[in-house]
Order: C-alpha cells, then sequence, then structure tokens
C-alpha cells in the first residue's frame, strides 16, 4: 500500500486507516509566512512530533522548507486526504499532476462529505443554518425520533441565553482538563524560542502553558471531562461572559477537533448519550451539538461553496485598516473592560469563546469599520484554533455582515446594553453603557448608533434593521455622537 501523508490537522485514528505508513511534515516557510499567535505555533509542532512518536517506525516525519520539498525527498508517490485550505488543495493536486501525489481522498474529518453538500445545496438562494442542522440531525439520526426533534423542539436557544449568576465571580462547575506538558513540548519551546531569535518567526502573543490537547489520549480525556462534569452546566450560559472565568463552562475541544485529534461524529453521540442516560439536561446537549455538526460543519461546508474570493466581500465598504493596539494585542492601553479583558484571552491563550469574539471583538471591528479580510487574517492568525476554512465565514458573514446577507440575515452589531446584559464587565469600567455622549459614554453604545447612521443606506433593504435605522433618527444627538465616534477612531477606548 501507499504511504499517506498527513497534514497537520488530520492526525487522529480515523486519517490513518487504509496506509503504509504515514508522512508528517514541519514546512519552515509555512510556520513563517504569517504573524501567528506564539501558543498556535507550539499547538502544532506539539501535535504532529507527538503523533510522530505515537506511530515510531511506521512514520516520516521530515522537517523541510516547503511541503513540495519534503513530498520530493520521501521519494516515493504519497496518498492524501483532501487538505482543507484553497493553498493546500492547489499544492496537492500539482502534486498529484505531477505524479507524487498517487489519489486524493475524501477527508474523514467532518461528518459530511463536500460532494454530499454541494447536492443538498443544490440551487438555493441561500444556504441557511437551520435548514443544514435540521439535515445533519435527520441524517446522522442524532437527537430525533423519526422525523421530529427529541423534546419537540430543533433548538434551545431561548433556554441556552441566560446571562451569568448575579454576584458570582466564576461558574460553578468543574475545571476543564489541564494537558501535562513533557519532553516534546520542551523540545518545541526551545525551538520556538531560537527560531525566534534568529529572527525566522515573528509571532505574536504570550507564550504559556499548554491549555490544549494535542494527543488523541488528550483530546479523549478532554471530552470526557466535558461531558461527565461540564456539559449540563454549559447550555445555560453558553453565551454569558465573566471576567474572572474565561473558560465558562465551554468544552475547549475546538483545538483537539481542528487537528483532526477527534472525530465530530463521536463527539456528538457522546453528548447525546449522556443526555439519554439522564446525567445532562437536553437544552445544554442541543447546544452542544448544535455546536459541531452544525455550526462548525456548515462554516467548513461554506469556505468551499462561496469559493476562494468570498473572504474578500466587502458589502458594507469597511476600509479602515486595524489599529496597531488591536493588531499587537496591546492591551495596557485599552479602558474599556470588556475589550481590555477579550484581547488579554487572545494575548495570553489565543482563544476566548463565541460571544466575546462576536459581540466584543467583532462588534468593536464592525462599529469601526476595520477592513473584513484584514480582521479574518487577524482571527485566523491570533486564535489557536484558527484555520483558513474556518474564520472567512465567521469573520465576513457572521461578524461583519461584509457578504451583503449571504450567510446572515443581520448584522451581529450592538450597544454596551447587550454586554451589561450578558457579562459582569460594565459594573466596574470607566464606561457607562447607558451613555452614548460625553467623556464616559460606553464607546459600544455610541459606535453602535455611528455604525446604523453610516451604513443606513447599504442596510436600508434589510428588514430585520428596519426599526434601529427608524429608531436612530429619533435621536436629538445623533450627529454630535457621530463626531465624537469620528474623534475617539484613532485611539484605543
Amino acid at each position: 500500500m501507499t504511504r499517506r501523508w498527513l497534514f497537520a490537522d488530520q492526525l487522529g485514528p480515523h486519517f490513518a486507516v487504509g496506509h503504509d505508513g504515514v508522512l508528517l511534515v514541519e514546512s519552515r516557510r509555512a510556520l513563517a509566512r504569517r504573524p501567528f499567535h506564539r501558543q498556535k505555533l507550539h499547538l502544532v509542532l506539539s501535535a504532529l512530533r507527538h503523533r510522530a512518536a505515537e506511530l515510531g517506525d511506521s512514520a516520516v516525519l521530515l522537517r523541510t522548507d516547503t511541503y513540495t520539498e519534503a513530498v520530493r525527498e520521501l521519494g516515493e508517490p504519497v496518498r492524501v486526504y483532501e487538505p482543507t485550505s484553497y493553498a493546500a488543495e492547489r499544492l496537492v493536486r500539482r502534486l498529484h499532476a505531477d505524479g507524487v501525489v498517487e489519489d486524493i481522498d475524501p477527508t474523514p474529518g467532518f461528518s459530511l462529505p463536500r460532494e454530499e453538500f454541494a447536492a443538498w445545496a443544490g440551487d438555493r438562494r441561500r444556504v441557511r443554518m437551520e435548514d443544514f442542522y435540521r439535515f445533519q440531525r435527520l441524517r446522522l439520526d442524532l437527537l430525533v425520533e423519526g422525523e421530529r426533534p427529541v423534546g419537540g423542539r430543533w433548538s434551545f436557544d431561548d433556554e441556552n441565553r441566560e446571562p451569568p449568576p448575579r454576584g458570582a465571580e466564576r461558574l460553578d462547575v468543574p475545571p476543564p482538563y489541564q494537558p501535562r506538558e513533557d519532553d516534546i513540548d520542551a523540545e518545541v519551546r526551545e525551538d520556538l524560542d531560537r527560531w525566534t531569535r534568529e529572527g525566522h518567526l515573528s509571532p505574536v502573543g504570550d507564550d504559556g502553558p499548554r491549555v490544549f490537547a494535542v494527543t488523541r489520549r488528550e483530546a479523549l480525556a478532554a471530552l470526557d471531562r466535558f461531558v461527565t462534569k461540564r456539559l449540563g452546566a454549559f447550555g445555560p450560559h453558553e453565551d454569558a461572559m465573566l471576567r474572572g472565568d474565561w473558560a465558562m463552562a465551554h468544552s475547549l475541544l475546538s483545538v483537539p477537533l481542528n487537528l483532526g485529534l477527534l472525530d465530530p461524529v463521536e463527539v456528538v453521540d457522546r453528548a447525546a448519550q449522556a443526555y439519554r442516560d439522564g446525567d445532562a439536561p437536553l437544552a445544554s446537549v442541543e447546544g452542544f451539538v448544535r455546536q459541531v455538526i452544525g455550526w462548525r460543519e456548515y462554516v467548513w461546508h461554506l469556505y468551499w461553496h462561496f469559493g476562494p474570493t468570498y473572504r474578500r466581500r466587502n458589502a458594507l465598504a469597511a476600509r479602515r485598516p486595524l489599529p496597531g493596539w488591536f493588531d499587537r494585542l496591546e492591551t495596557d492601553q485599552v479602558d474599556a473592560a470588556c475589550l481590555q479583558d477579550a484581547l488579554t484571552g487572545v494575548r495570553e491563550r489565543g482563544w476566548v469563546h463565541h460571544i466575546p469574539r462576536l459581540m466584543v471583538l467583532g462588534n468593536w471591528a464592525a462599529q469601526r469599520g476595520y477592513h473584513p479580510d484584514a480582521l479574518t487574517e487577524w482571527f485566523q492568525t491570533r486564535f489557536v484554533d484558527g484555520y483558513d476554512w474556518v474564520m472567512p465565514a465567521n469573520v465576513v458573514g457572521m461578524s461583519q455582515h461584509a457578504d451583503g446577507g449571504a450567510m446572515a440575515t443581520k448584522p451581529y452589531v450592538s450597544g454596551g446594553a447587550y454586554i451589561d446584559r450578558m457579562s459582569d464587565y460594565c459594573g466596574g469600567c470607566r464606561y457607562d453603557p447607558r451613555k452614548r455622549l460625553g467623556d464616559d459614554a460606553c464607546p459600544f453604545t455610541a459606535g453602535y448608533w455611528a455604525y446604523l447612521d453610516r451604513n443606513a443606506a447599504r442596510l436600508e433593504g434589510n428588514h430585520r434593521m428596519a426599526r434601529p435605522l427608524q429608531q436612530r433618527h429619533r435621536l436629538a444627538d445623533l450627529e454630535a455622537v457621530v463626531a465624537q465616534e469620528r474623534r475617539r477612531a484613532a485611539t484605543p477606548p
């Protein structure tokens, strides 16, 4: 049989079937071509090297400048699975045409093959998440009874949008699984330190103890810890934020899933079994299942469905470059408590959960008109679970509404009232979420009205935005608010 070339996001056992040995590659150029978060580089290298150590003599790990150099150095044809980016796919197809890659097989990293999604999407004018999610549940026989959802509803979002418990600094839930670093991690850290000193890498963010799983054993332990100890608390507060609890009850499984260490179907099956066994409430289980085989797979397929130019869409003509303090995660310059904490989380861990991403970082960027392509690149390189396929739909479509509504029905922008309701940030902040004008005016509250005013003509046909667009005319101080936000745009909040 032919050796299998596995990329660094194809490291689980479901990728290692039907092969005669494995090729793993550390490409120096791939590591250096972008300003990746330091901990993201660590996770990828640690995962690759751990997998090579696990496979022993059946694996060849080559450290070369480029992937092409490694495959040619191997000196024998290889098989590959479909890669997860357009750039990698172009490379693989070129090597296939040259005879270096023998076959390209469908990836087992997602539950639904690409061609089956294309058949399902067909000639639909809009491919909505809710429709896809129901299709997935029925196809996988997951939390359904025949054609109907268990519990009578497809979504329990209403139960899963509670604010944090009043007065709590942390959720009353056991902490997430914490992996232990080993000699391979130490070797990776030494290499990254040396390459940075020598000028080969220019990483951003802090180094720190490894938080996420990079081996199959660790990934299974993290999954077990979440399902048995934390899943029940996940649903109600999945949209809530607490300054003193960065993980809340989230699973922290996005990294091992995106490294290919877990099969998404095995993950949701474990959660569904917890519901059937009476160990977790349906609302929490449904919310988690929605994230894994709903949203995650939806975003993966939209990456291919919309095409390689999607991330350059800019329907709202947002052209402001990312300011240096935002780009470099310089949180000491930021006074706004929610934004400061979200950026600190990115700097310290390369990770915050989906609501700080969407309603703090993304909301801030949309209000200021940051260029969506630059913002997509920022999310992709600064987050440890960010990949080429992950961020375009999440940022261009969901967060910035830069695709003109191809993905989401309305922009996800809000004033400070939402953040006040869903977090404990505003009580100790120098800004008042109720104010839109003055030195203590919340930059999110004021920014919301400035955003609506700037984009009114472009959003006029969106029926879900009709009411707030009309409400802005009732603000006697709208002109002053817009002028204030224009002045404040040049400085950190």
